[in-house]
């Protein structure tokens, strides 16, 4: 099992930027990707952004992130941040990382078990 803990979240006005940041510990050998998901009051969980652990770096975006949001990977392979630029009150949410797989261009996630995630909260 991967174990994820991730720092970064805060207070910010509409139109700041916040960079989060995440470390996996435990059977990282078997992660081939991470991502970031957030999930806002009321809401499902949804996945924001994913990159692979190797190779290119191929990336996912949600449309309502594009353009605004960059992930990364750090030197370490069970390292990933979210640098988020011109944020939106509707960006409002706790973020979690996970970690996973890519396959078939395809990310699945689940290896990890979910961490305390952390808050963003974005001001109008």
């Amino acid at each position: 099992q991967v174990q994820l803990v991730e720092s970064g979240g805060g207070l910010v006005q509409s139109g700041g930027s916040l960079r989060l940041s995440c470390a996996a510990s435990g059977s990282i050998f078997s992660i081939s990707a991470m991502g970031w998901y957030r999930q806002a009051p009321g809401k499902e969980r949804e996945v924001v952004a994913a990159i692979t652990s190797g190779g290119g770096g191929s990336t996912y975006y949600v449309d309502s992130v594009k353009g605004r949001f960059t992930i990364s990977r750090g030197n370490a392979k069970n390292t990933v941040y979210l640098q988020m630029n011109n944020l939106k009150p509707e960006d409002t949410a706790v973020y979690y990382c996970q970690a996973g797989q890519y396959s078939s261009s395809s990310f699945v996630f689940g290896s990890g078990s979910w961490g305390q995630g952390t808050q963003v909260t974005v001001s109008s």
